[in-house]
């Protein structure tokens, strides 16, 4: 069997289909779906998208802020079983209000396999402030509930909006914002590579090549960014090894003009074979 999986931030879901997010998933047809940013209870979130998904939603306790969802395609093959569903990072629920809403692990099968799909949200912090050091204690408890589930041998992927860039490849202004601005301090890309040494694969890099800039996935709603293409890569699907080999294409479903977006970001869509 075979099964596509789409991530975007929403920036608020109730926001994005006022700016017709609806279209665009009709068009792409993901079987599943993650979506960060969600800020909306389980009766709004399933309002919006309708009778064909089913889902699991996890809400900020802190209103208006985070929320992270899992959705499967009622009309596709793949099952969630939403019995599953474990929130927060690691197993056992966030420690304080602020890291709510912002890792969510789902099971889906697909065929004779069940992958767990992890929404996440990392913080996007702000350097000395905070906000920094919540996005770091955030990120160490990520550290360690991914390095549990790699020692499980499943089937994973943790796909979503990170808020880091890895290299001068993931952002337009490397000079400008390395070392200078939260996202692209060493000390928060040094967390990433430390994933993908320990048995993660970032699937856009895995497909798209190490030497490509870009593609994309965030772009300011401010200036010409989106027209001059001057955006960060932030948002990833991360696959265990045995997953991250059956990957066939990964695409940036990035708006045909900047009226056409429902977001500051972009779906990014991987099919799994």
């Amino acid at each position: 069997m075979a099964f596509s999986l789409m991530t975007v931030n929403v920036n608020g879901i109730r926001a994005a289909y006022k700016r017709d997010m609806a279209s665009v998933l009709a068009e792409t047809a993901p079987d599943v779906l993650a979506l960060q940013e969600v800020r909306a209870n389980d009766k709004i979130l399933a309002d919006l998208m309708g009778e064909d998904w089913e889902m699991v939603n996890y809400s900020c306790e802190i209103k208006g802020r985070a929320g992270v969802a899992v959705l499967v395609r009622r009309s596709s093959h793949v099952e969630l079983l939403a019995d599953s569903a474990r929130f927060g990072a690691p197993e056992g629920g966030d420690k304080v209000p602020v890291d709510t809403g912002r890792w969510l692990e789902v099971d889906v099968v697909d065929g004779d396999r069940t992958v767990t799909v992890i929404s996440a949200y990392l913080h996007s912090g702000e350097l000395g402030t905070e906000k920094m050091d919540q996005k770091y204690a955030h990120l160490k408890l990520v550290t360690e509930r991914m390095a549990e589930i790699v020692a499980s041998g499943k089937h994973a992927v943790v796909v979503g909006d990170l808020n880091i860039v890895r290299s001068e490849k993931d952002i337009k202004n490397w000079k400008g914002n390395h070392n200078k601005s939260a996202g692209v301090m060493d000390e928060e890309i040094a967390y990433v590579d430390g994933w993908m040494s320990s048995g993660w694969t970032d699937i856009s890099r895995q497909l798209h090549g190490a030497e490509q800039q870009g593609p994309y996935t965030w772009w300011s709603w401010r200036g010409k960014s989106f027209d001059n293409d001057a955006g960060w890569r932030i948002d990833y699907q991360l696959a265990t090894a045995e997953l991250a080999a059956t990957a066939t294409s990964c695409v940036v479903d990035r708006a045909d003009a900047y009226e056409k977006r429902f977001s500051d970001h972009a779906p990014l869509r991987v099919h799994y074979a």
